[in-house]
This record gives C-alpha cells, structure tokens and sequence, in this order.
C-alpha cells in the first residue's frame, strides 16, 4: 500500500492515543424490545403449534430475556410458554448471581446439585398445563446432553430454529445502531493499525495492538482477530505459525468487537509496499465481486443469488468456477448479530428471501494458493430501499482507506 500507511506511519503507541473511546450513547436493548421479542416468538409457537420453547443459556436466551449467561456443563434456560409468562431454570448455588443479570422478569425454578434439571423442567412444564405429549422446541444452540435428558423425561422436542432464526435475523433499529456503533469502532481500529505497520513486526504483535486498540475506542478488546501475512494471507482462517512483515507481503487482518453483545467483523486486505501486478489484480477482482454480490442483495432476492452474483464475477475471470482455487473456496457471506455467524447464509443452498432488517457479510474472498489471498469483508444490513453498507468497502490497493487528498 502507499506510504502514508506502514513505514513511515506513526509509532503504535502514538497510533493507540490517537483513538477516542466511541461508546457515548450506545445504548443497550431495552425492556420493551425484549417483552417484544417474546409476544412474537410466542405467535410463531401457536402458529406453529409448539407448546413453549426453551432457550439455553448463550445467546438465544440473551435474545429472548437480555439475561447474559454462558452455557456450561450445568443446564441454565429459559422457558417461554406459548401463552403466560417466561420460566428460568437454574442451579439453586447461581440464584443470586442470576438475579443479577436477569433483565426480563420471571420465575426462577431452582435445582441442586443431586437433582435432575430435566425432571424439573418437565415439572414446570406441567405446572403451566402443558401436556406431556406437547411438542416443545428447543434452541439449535442446546448441547447434546441437555437434549438427552430432556428426552429421557419424556419431553417431545423439535427444533426451534423456525422461531429462533426467523426473528433473530431480521434485526431491529436498535440492534442494527449497536451493530452499526461496533462497526464504525473497528473501522477505527482498522486504520490504526495500518498506520503503525513496519518491516519486521509480527502477527502477534499487530493482534496485542489490535486488542488494545479495541479498548481504546471503548470495547472490551477485540472480541476475535486474524492477522496474516504473505503466503499465509491465503489461508482463509489463518496458521498455526506467526509471520513476520517484509517488504511486498500482503496483509490480511480480520477483527471485530462487541458493543451491548452486537458484533462488528471487518476485514481489510493490502499490500505492505508497492503492489505487483498479480496483487493489483486479484485485489480489483476481490472488490468487483464484493460490489457485484452487493448489487444483487436486493429485497425478495434469494441469498443464493448474491453468492452466485458473486462467483460469476469470479469465474469470468478464470478462476473456479465453484470451490476450486484460486478462486473462493467458501461461502460469499453469513449473518451477524449476537453471533458472529447466523442466519442468513449466503451459500448456494440458502434460498430464504432477503428481507428488511437482515444483517450479513459480504466476503467473496479469493485465494490463490502459494502466493496470497484477498478478503474484503464489509456487513450489509436490509431497509426498505435495499441494501446499506455497515463500513465503506475498501477504496484502492493503494489507499484501501480512502485516506489520500
């Protein structure tokens, strides 16, 4: 990339105060949007037929209830019946730290060490009328053995995704500002880090900078990162080994952080140095099938599409045409949200329609196997006049930040 980024640039320390903690005014989901959540998932179970759902701890629960908990070894949920008010289950020892972090009221049904949260879970189930033959959904998310001991009490389980994915994709105002506050946060970050490359620094140390950079702007750190050097850069999920930069490598980094649980996930992709003419072509390349798939997400268009939109681009120009490489070796996006990768997908086998409100990646990679590879990666969220970028896509190989006057 140009000099006005990498050597030259400013020390990482002067980079680091040059960043401005960005969370004044973000505000949290509140009350009402989660009492929301729940009269709409409670629709769906009757329209559906399904006599309560239950939510385990992570991030489906933290959905429906705000309630912010890690899934463990021990069964901790949430029991939303199809009508009346939500139920939480959870070791009798973790009451009060629980009650700490509940956002949404309801029940707490407690159990000990000795006892069968599944044998508790049928109990409430029954003290709310429902029927032991009931159809009950439980959360994609459920570990094995909370399914297993669900089942051996006679619970009859289905699936929830119906439920669980159709409302969580479709993001509200609140959550797509989150969303967008995260985004604007590690496009920050993103520049800092451009500015304090040198020759000889490692990934390692460029990921400790990263980090710190993210508590600079006001997160918590970096929620994940990626950094990738020359050869290494074609690996779309990285190497065990750390790289050290030298003159000509490409650089791929991939970060994002949290702001009140919403995720931001941006990748940018240059050359420390001047760029040959291979970089500079696949770069071009990578940002042409970026803005192709961007051109084709369009409301009602199947997410299907917009890979393919994407593939096209790829492959009329001799790369692929499918998997093969060079070429894009995975999908052209997921969604985004509370995880880093939910619905929807855009693969070749996810024909659910885009709608308003869905939020998704846009990262048609291109790898070229013993030389590089190029991610540009920007989130995409759905109004109703069509698609709107979270972060600006990259502006050139030589100024990917759009920083030159």
């Amino acid at each position: 990339m140009a000099r006005t980024v990498g050597v030259g640039g400013v020390r990482a320390q002067q980079a680091l105060d040059g960043l401005v903690n960005m969370m004044s005014g973000a505000q949290p989901i509140g009350l009402d949007e989660y009492r929301a959540r729940l009269q709409a998932a409670q629709r769906l179970m009757q329209a559906q037929g399904i006599a309560a759902l239950y939510a385990h701890a992570g991030t489906n629960m933290r959905y429906f209830s705000g309630t912010v908990w890690y899934p463990s070894e021990r069964m901790v949920g949430l029991i939303i019946p199809a009508q009346g008010e939500p139920q939480y289950i959870a070791p009798a020892f973790e009451e009060g730290t629980l009650r700490e972090y509940m956002q949404l009221p309801g029940a707490l049904h407690l159990w000990h060490e000795h006892e069968s949260p599944y044998a508790l879970c049928r109990q409430v189930l029954a003290s709310l009328g429902v029927p032991a033959d009931a159809r009950i959904a439980v959360s994609e998310d459920t570990p094995l053995f909370v399914v297993d001991g669900l089942q051996r009490e006679g619970i009859a389980w289905v699936n929830a995704k119906p439920i669980t994915a159709t409302l969580r994709m479709r993001k509200s105002a609140a959550e797509i500002a989150l969303m967008q506050r995260a985004h604007d946060m590690t496009m920050a970050v993103h520049r800092a880090t451009a500015s304090m490359l040198h020759e000889g620094i490692s990934t390692t140390e460029v990921e400790a900078f990263i980090a710190n950079a993210h508590r600079n702007v006001g997160a918590s750190g970096s929620y994940f990162c990626i950094v990738l050097f020359g050869v290494a850069s074609s690996f779309p999920h990285g190497v065990k080994e750390a790289q050290r930069l030298k003159e000509g490598d490409v650089v791929l980094i991939d970060t994002g952080c949290l702001v009140h649980g919403y995720m931001s996930d941006i990748t940018r992709t240059y050359v420390f140095g001047e760029a040959n003419a291979r970089q500079r072509e696949i770069w071009n390349l990578e940002k042409a099938a970026q803005a192709a798939a961007f051109e084709a997400a369009q409301l009602g268009t199947a997410c299907r599409e917009v890979d393919r939109a994407a593939r096209r681009v790829i492959a009329a120009a001799g790369l692929g045409p499918r998997y093969e490489l060079p070429g894009l070796p995975h999908r052209t996006g997921h969604g985004c949200g509370l995880d880093i990768h939910e619905w929807p997908y855009l693969v070749d086998n996810d024909e659910t329609p885009l709608d308003v409100g869905m939020c998704f990646s846009n990262e048609p990679m291109i790898c070229v196997p013993g030389e590089f590879g190029i991610r540009h990666e920007d989130h995409v969220y759905m109004t109703a006049q069509g698609p709107r970028w979270f972060s600006q896509p990259a502006h050139s190989v030589d100024d990917p930040f759009g920083l030159a006057v």
